[in-house]
């Protein structure tokens, strides 16, 4: 290695430039995984696949950092080279998000430039061929830039290796220990700080924020070292610079990246939060003069419900299970932070709910509670759930309902029916709450006279996970059937339904004459007709897997059905 000269130093100041070189080192390394994971969470959000955007681009982003470090021997003065590729780290790293975000949304409204530029009739619809393409081209930018921000990110190591030697003017024995110690402790740092600050932030104030503290590493450095680079002044004015672009970027980039945003939604986007666990967005529709405005939440980019047909869902979700259920007096929700569950629920005059939902922010928005929110949308969603949250009949725990499940256990808990209403298996986190396990854990909680239900995502669009479900909810010992309905928004949905002894739902249900309580969709006639298939529907349930805890079976089949299959029905 090529060592520049440098004046004969004394043992102090040469800890001082330890100090220094292995300090610049840990942060940047903090810095370096906030990014790996800022971009993984926000290819998760526009490509749709959480946990494959995750693992790839933090796979990607490694292999890419060992590209960088072989390429960091080409680079002469490795105190210019640093300088400069702090600069561009952080130039790329706090731009990184709004670039993806403008290219992705380019990419889904061009088919309405086109049309408005060459009067393309707006019933043509224009997605396939070159469109297409563009298209899934655009949604691979997420990785392009992770590969790019991690070959600079590689260079670093290398650089501060041979800085280091050059500062002691001798090769260092444990030179590489010590500098990739720095960075893998400066790593866990940046983990944490993800974990307890950045989730909890705007993702493109993170992203400044990170490529911030770059740019202030960078002058740190500069200030150390200028003597060592030839027009360190043009450095000076550059990272000032860059300091004041991304500072202007932080006042109008959020606002922008949240417009681009918008255009992934076919409805005007008019709230969204970023919560420590999702990304919660609130669309409205102009339905027409005189009819109601049209409300729709969405999770993660995923559609959770509309305010113009949930009562369809919500009703076949919650009417059989409470039906086939010997007593109403204490009753489980699980999910459900929406609050409209709850709402149909509380109708049976039940002595308590008990709702567990793990994301408190969520609950906030649904019971009017959330400071940032409009006064509009509160009072749109406290009149959908008819406030079912202030109900003093109602508790509330947000905790992980794998966790809070074991805590009742170890209680003795009991309720008359348990209502499952989480977001589908898409990710490896909710999968396990759609284990045999689980319902196995389920069952402690239930009476025995009880009934229990489950969302269980389309029985068309993803048939091997609709009939995956009921085959781990039967594994668990309960006597198990499944039901369908039409949801508009939706389009054909499915859940499961199990009793624990005696007769199965639909036998309790059918014994029914009357319905007990009101319901302004269901008759009886339509919530036993939902249980009838077609008769080869469950021709191939023996090839069907049980979701067993660690498996990730379930996760599988719904990620083929809707990722790869792109949600087709194939029968």
């Amino acid at each position: 290695m090529a060592v520049i000269p440098s004046a004969n130093t004394t043992g102090y100041t040469l800890l001082r430039h330890d100090i220094v070189l292995i300090g610049i080192m840990a942060v940047l390394a903090a810095c370096g995984l906030i990014y790996e994971y800022l971009l993984a969470h926000y290819a998760g959000r526009v490509i749709g696949s959480t946990d494959t955007a995750v693992y790839s681009m933090i796979g990607i982003m490694i292999v890419a950092m060992g590209i960088g470090a072989f390429l960091a021997k080409w680079i002469k003065n490795p105190y210019r080279g640093f300088s400069y590729l702090e600069l561009m780290i952080g130039v790329f790293g706090g731009s990184a998000i709004l670039l993806i975000a403008s290219i992705i949304g380019l990419s889904y409204t061009l088919p309405q430039q086109l049309q408005a530029i060459y009067g393309i009739d707006s019933s043509i619809a224009m997605e396939g061929g070159i469109i297409a393409i563009i298209q899934k081209m655009a949604s691979y930018t997420p990785y392009v830039f992770g590969f790019i921000l991690g070959v600079m990110i590689g260079v670093e190591i290398p650089l501060i290796a041979r800085i280091r030697e050059d500062q002691h003017q001798t090769h260092l024995k444990h030179n590489m220990g010590t500098v990739y110690g720095a960075d893998y402790i400066g790593a866990g740092i940046g983990a944490a700080i993800w974990v307890t600050i950045c989730l909890k932030l705007d993702i493109m104030v993170a992203a400044l924020g990170t490529a911030s503290v770059n740019i202030l590493m960078g002058l740190v450095f500069l200030y150390h070292y200028q003597h060592k680079i030839k027009q360190a002044k043009l450095l000076w004015v550059l990272h000032i610079a860059v300091l004041l672009f991304l500072l202007v970027l932080a006042m109008v980039g959020i606002k922008m990246t949240n417009g681009i945003n918008a255009t992934f939604f076919k409805d005007q986007v008019v709230y969204t939060k970023v919560t420590p666990y999702q990304h919660l967005t609130v669309a409205k529709r102009h339905a027409g003069k005189g009819l109601p405005q049209v409300y729709s939440l969405y999770i993660n980019g995923r559609l959770q419900f509309s305010s113009n047909d949930e009562m369809v869902y919500h009703s076949y979700l919650t009417y059989p299970a409470m039906l086939a259920s010997a007593r109403h007096d204490n009753i489980l929700i699980i999910g459900g932070g929406d609050g409209l569950a709850l709402r149909d629920v509380l109708k049976w005059g039940p002595d308590s709910v008990t709702l567990i939902d793990l994301d408190k922010a969520m609950i906030d928005l649904f019971s009017g509670k959330d400071q940032q929110a409009p006064k509009d949308i509160n009072d749109v969603f406290l009149s959908l759930n008819q406030s079912s949250f202030l109900d003093k009949r109602v508790s509330v725990i947000n905790q992980d309902a794998f966790i809070e499940v074991e805590s009742m256990i170890s209680r003795n808990t009991k309720f008359d029916t348990i209502i499952v209403d989480l977001p589908d298996p898409s990710h490896p986190d909710l999968n396990k709450l759609y284990s045999n396990y689980f319902y196995i854990r389920l069952k402690e909680l239930l009476n025995g006279d009880g009934a229990i239900v489950v969302q269980s995502t389309s029985p068309y669009h993803a048939k091997k996970a609709f009939i995956s479900i009921g085959k781990s909810v039967a594994d668990a010992g309960f006597i198990t059937q499944q039901y369908h309905a039409n949801v508009p928004t939706f389009g054909e949905w499915g859940w499961t339904i199990a009793t624990q002894h005696g007769k199965s739902a639909l036998d309790r249900i059918k014994e029914v004459e009357t319905l007990p309580i009101e319901d302004r969709w269901l008759s009886k006639a339509m919530m036993e007709g939902a249980f009838v298939f077609s008769p080869s529907f469950y021709d191939s349930t023996s090839e069907i897997k049980i979701n067993k805890l660690g498996s990730h079976q379930l996760y599988y089949y719904h990620r083929d059905a809707w990722t790869q299959n792109e949600g087709l029905f194939l029968y």
